[in-house]
Formats: C-alpha cells, structure tokens, sequence
C-alpha cells in the first residue's frame, strides 16, 4: 500500500508537471464576461459513468447555454490525468471519483468540490454468473466451497472503485485475502477483462454493469447507496479554488445547467436517451441505458451526504493513501449547490 502512495504522488506531479502533453493537448480558455448577451466558454474534464450523464444531456440538450456558459467537454480515460487536467487549469471543471479531489489537495492543489456530479448507487460490484452469488455475503459460499481457488476482482486502485470492496468485504466480514485484486488504469479496459472471462468480479458503474445484469451474465452483489449511504456520491464536480471565489456566478450556471438536464433524465428518459445518442457517449443499447436510468433509487440530486465521504476518505487515509490533514469540510464547498436546492 505505501509502495503505491510513493508511486501514486510521483505519478501525479510527473502529470503536473508534463500536463500540457497529457491531458487535452491546447491551452485553456480564457473566461470573458464583459458582455451579458455573450455566452462564456468553459471546458469540463470528464470519464464516462452513468452520473455523467447531467453533464452530456446539458450539453445537448442546450441546458448550459439557457444559463449563459458554453461547456465543452474533455474525455479521460483515467481519472488522475482528469485531475491533473483542473490542477493546471487546463480545464476549468473535473468530475472524478470523490477520492480524486483528496489526492490533488494532499499534492497542494488548490481544489474545492462543488457538488456531486448526478446520480445515486451508480457505483456497483457484479460477478460473473457462474460465480452463484447474488451478495456479497453470498462469497462466503463460493470461499468455502472452494478453498483453493480465488476470484479474480477487476477495480481500480486507490479509488471509489477499491474502497466499496474494502468496506463492502469488511461489512461481512470477508478477508481480501480469499480474492485475487486486479488493478487497472483504464476502465473501460476494466469492462472488456470482465467481458472476455479474465476476471469473475468487477467493481465499476453504471451503465457498464449493467449491460451485463441485463444479458444475464452477471448478477448484483451490492452498490454504493447500500454499502455507504443513500446519497454518497460516485463521482463529483471540482473546480479550483480561485474559480469558486472569483467567478461564482459560472459555477451557479454550471450547476444550474446540470439542474435542467437532470429534470430531462429524471422526467423524461427515453429523450434523455435520445439526446445522448447525439454525441455517442456511453456506447451501449438503448434498452440497457434505460434500465441503468429507471433503476436509480432516487431521483437525480447533486447535493452529497459530507459525513459518508467523510467515513470513505477515513478509510483511505488508514490505508496510507492520503495524508490526515485535509477533511471532507475543507474540499468541499457546497454552498452553492445546496442554496439551489432547497
């Protein structure tokens, strides 16, 4: 474990200090707003998850311009380039896993996260159907039957991703020590180990879990709304510091924007569908969005429960990935999204 804090802190000031190569590959725009009538550009660093969905649909869907910013997006596949990405203002908002914003202010980034991104219990571990498990306490059977064979978990370290298995196995009181962990960097590589075999278990999100519970290849073991809380949160919205002081009136309209796109997906799903087909985001069949949408249990909201990630980031610093000096109350600055929706 502190072999990879070592490795995780110097791969992230390498990104940092190369960020220009690494994250978007042009430099930031400029924000201007001289002019009440003129639409400010803004660029969002995003991965592809299911509580991303408020960003895409506002995109399309014109919700951002109704409230004054232009938003144009910038994929990652991996979310510490994303991070790097907002640390050297290639970008002027990063949604990320909530462990991310933790990462970047133990490096001395400037950060504070806004809101939650849009989306409960999107985070979900399935395993193979072969497996017979529909829990996580259902492990304990396969464990036990078979002795000298161990399941082979695909997640992501350090991440959300990591630590519901660590908090889900622990709930039960399941050693890691029974399963293989496989590490990846890339989720949707993550996606395609679970689709050819290579792995029996995968902690990832939706709607990419979901392809695979809707064709009867896997079945739910449990998620984040079960193992944390109802609104602990995937991913959320960051931004730097000096972008929360300075221009707040941009960070209103970014989560107005999201707002408006989140009555869409909520009220309206099948046009919400419609509307993400236009940029191709989640590459999945329609059906399999659908459910991923209808199957929240709660409607979307972006105000997070503090004292959940509050329990998660405890954990990561037990585990020696981040230092104790930085709390949940000095990261994150909800006020904004919490006045709006009251």
């Amino acid at each position: 474990m502190k072999n990879f804090l070592l490795q995780k802190g110097k791969r992230l000031l390498f990104l940092l200090s190369l960020l220009g190569l690494v994250s978007v590959g042009c430099s930031p725009k400029k924000v201007d707003n001289t002019t009440s009538d003129k639409l400010i550009d803004v660029k969002a660093g995003h991965l592809v998850a299911l509580d991303m969905a408020p960003l895409f649909v506002g995109v399309e869907s014109g919700c951002f311009v109704k409230n004054g910013i232009n938003v144009e997006t910038v994929a990652f596949t991996n979310p510490g380039d994303n991070n790097a990405a907002l640390a050297g203002g290639s970008i002027d908002f990063s949604t990320n896993p909530f462990t991310l914003p933790f990462f970047a202010a133990n490096s001395g980034v400037p950060i504070k996260t806004i809101s939650a991104a849009g989306g409960w219990g999107v985070m979900q571990v399935i395993a193979k159907d072969y497996v017979g498990a529909s829990s996580i306490s259902d492990l304990k059977g396969f464990v036990k039957s078979n002795p000298d064979k161990k399941l082979k978990i695909a997640t992501l370290r350090g991440d959300t991703l990591e630590l519901i298995l660590v908090d889900a196995f622990e709930d039960e009181s399941i050693s890691e020590d029974n399963f293989e962990f496989v590490y990846f960097d890339d989720l949707l590589a993550m996606v395609e180990s679970f689709r050819v075999g290579a792995v029996d278990i995968l902690s990832h999100i939706k709607p990419y879990t979901t392809q695979f519970i809707v064709s009867g290849d896997a079945n739910l073991l449990t998620d984040n709304f079960t193992v944390w809380s109802p609104k602990t949160p995937n991913t959320v919205v960051s931004v730097l510091e000096n972008t929360l002081t300075s221009k707040p009136e941009i960070v209103t309209s970014y989560i107005k924007g999201m707002q408006c796109a989140a009555s869409i997906i909520n009220d309206e799903p099948e046009k919400a569908i419609s509307l993400l087909k236009q940029g191709n985001y989640y590459r999945v069949e329609d059906d399999v969005l659908l459910e991923a949408f209808t199957s929240q249990p709660s409607p979307i909201t972006f105000t997070p429960d503090l004292n959940s990630i509050q329990t998660v980031v405890d954990k990561m610093v037990d585990l020696n990935y981040i230092k104790n000096d930085v709390p949940t109350s000095k990261i994150f600055d909800i006020d904004i999204v919490s006045e709006l929706e009251k």
